[in-house]
């Protein structure tokens, strides 16, 4: 049985496809899932990034695509009032429920719909009070052990090179995005491709013109 970790924040859209698609994905395969919060702002301060909902145009580009796979995908999905907020409260929140370890996917599933189903305001401090009775954490998500893992979750995933949510990691391997669940399908079914060169190829594929470094904004450093 493989094990799968699953890098997400809860503020993508994409990281919330995923996981709802994950399941049917995977159909029939066995696996595991760690589930794992990080902070996506910090990967992006980390890599000189702007997120999709900081660029204008990509903006609407991004709800509009994320609308449609939900729909093809026969997903629910609504954007929320306000986006991007500040996914702290619900990364922490993640975080004490399993008491500074890695949350469960009902943990998970029930932050991922509190944001991307019925239209409201995700940060929203009634409906954060209300999350947060609902999941009854163990820990207060001000906690420094709460806060520790989060800063270390997040510490990990700049380490092994993850640039952006979904991240979903098996053995040595990383597929990012919900348009790589078949591709991860295909690696836990023992497809003998990713053995092959073309894995390693772009290793050998040479920097040619480089562009100065973007300085990231203010926004992501939420």
């Amino acid at each position: 049985m493989k094990t799968i970790t699953f890098y997400l924040d809860f503020i993508s859209p994409y990281a919330y496809l995923a996981f709802e698609a994950l399941p049917q994905a995977l159909e029939g395969l066995s696996y595991r899932v760690d589930y794992r919060p990080v902070l996506f702002a910090g990967l992006l301060q980390h890599h000189g990034q702007k997120g999709p909902a900081e660029i204008p145009a990509k903006r609407d580009w991004t709800y509009r695509q994320v609308l449609w796979q939900a729909h093809t995908l026969g997903i629910a999905l609504d954007l929320p009032t306000s986006h991007p907020f500040n996914p702290l409260a619900l990364l922490r929140l993640a975080l004490a429920r399993a008491r500074g370890g890695d949350p469960n996917r009902y943990v998970c599933e029930t932050i991922f719909r509190h944001v991307w189903r019925g239209g409201a305001e995700a940060a929203d401090p009634a409906r954060l009070a209300a999350l947060t009775e609902q999941l009854a954490p163990a820990l207060a998500v001000d906690d420094p052990v709460v806060k520790a893992r989060l800063r270390a979750n997040t510490d990990e995933a700049m380490a092994q090179g993850i640039f952006g949510v979904p991240t979903l990691q098996v053995d040595d391997k990383q597929f990012w995005g919900l348009d790589a669940l078949p591709m991860l399908r295909a690696y836990l079914l023992g497809d003998p491709w990713f053995e092959g060169p073309a894995w390693q190829a772009p290793t050998r594929v040479t920097v040619g013109v480089q562009r100065a470094a973007a300085v990231p904004s203010a926004d992501s450093r939420l």
